[in-house]
């Protein structure tokens, strides 16, 4: 039912990658995720750039990632509220964070004006969520509405991870030590992959090319067999990247040979992300185009 009396506010959180300024451009609300780094608390975007989070992270700086506390979600949706009639709410992936099932138990208090969409996107493909749901409400869906189209949808992407280096997936337990070592030793560079709610191992690989290569292969597959061809007017096709700005460009450029004709976005990984797999690490990531 297109309402289009009712004024739909779209709000996520930095783990979309979406910065307060690209926020602010886009008409929307960014909620910045916590950081304890050795015991002070950092919010992303706010009083921690990506520079900042390199510098502690390599420094070797105790760094955990937390959720928004229910005051700072609960204000943001109460000032949001005075301008809108409802809202949106695209938090991280349910299955990589509790801040999603904490966002939905708050938004009882809030008679329905707030949906709290649980799509099981993280970085550059939750970013494409908040993207499309800025679409949708243009179009006058509401925000019911909205978060059971998305929610259908939540499927149609994939993200696959080259790592640098095995050391911050054996510093936060992901690993054991005796796999981190003779990962080390070999110089694997494994891949990872983040489909729905999981984030899981893919590939090892033995070089940045090897690795970018199955990575690729990868996408093209998903492209091909789940999403319905690996064309432009069909796929949104992102790299993402942790630091290493340079590389990922370069990645980008190598898939621009593989797909003629896309429109290859380039981003930061979330530094919720980035902080358990480390600097130096690659991504390419695709979402299916909504008709």
């Amino acid at each position: 039912m297109v309402d289009l009396d009712k004024k739909v506010a779209v709000i996520t959180d930095s783990n979309s990658g979406i910065t307060q300024a690209q926020a602010k451009d886009l008409g929307i609300r960014v909620l910045p995720m916590p950081f304890m780094i050795n015991e002070e608390t950092f919010f992303e975007d706010i009083n921690l750039t990506q520079e900042e989070f390199y510098e502690k992270l390599e420094s070797g700086a105790d760094v955990v990632t937390s959720q928004p506390s229910p005051e700072a979600v609960m204000d943001l949706w109460k000032e949001v509220l005075r301008e809108y009639d409802e809202i949106v709410h695209i938090p991280m992936s349910s299955g990589l964070s509790g801040s999603c099932q904490s966002a939905i138990m708050l938004a009882q208090e809030f008679d329905q004006k707030v949906q709290v969409v649980n799509n099981q996107r993280i970085s550059v493909t939750q970013r494409q969520s908040v993207l499309d749901a800025l679409m949708l409400a243009g179009r006058g869906m509401t925000a019911p509405e909205i978060k059971e189209f998305l929610e259908k949808d939540k499927f149609n992407s994939s993200i696959y991870i080259m790592l640098n280096t095995l050391y911050y997936l054996k510093k936060g337990g992901r690993i054991t030590p005796a796999a981190a070592a003779i990962g080390t030793l070999l110089r694997l560079k494994p891949v990872l992959q983040i489909q729905g709610d999981k984030l899981d191992a893919f590939a090892k690989a033995r070089t940045s090319s090897q690795g970018k290569s199955i990575m690729t292969g990868a996408i093209r597959n998903d492209m091909e067999k789940r999403f319905g061809g690996a064309m432009a007017d069909n796929i949104w096709l992102e790299v993402a990247y942790s630091k290493d700005l340079d590389a990922a460009e370069q990645f980008a450029g190598e898939l621009l040979k593989e797909f003629p004709g896309f429109d290859i976005v380039v981003n930061p990984l979330s530094l919720s992300v980035a902080c358990h797999i480390g600097p130096g690490s690659l991504a390419v990531a695709c979402c299916k185009k909504i008709k």
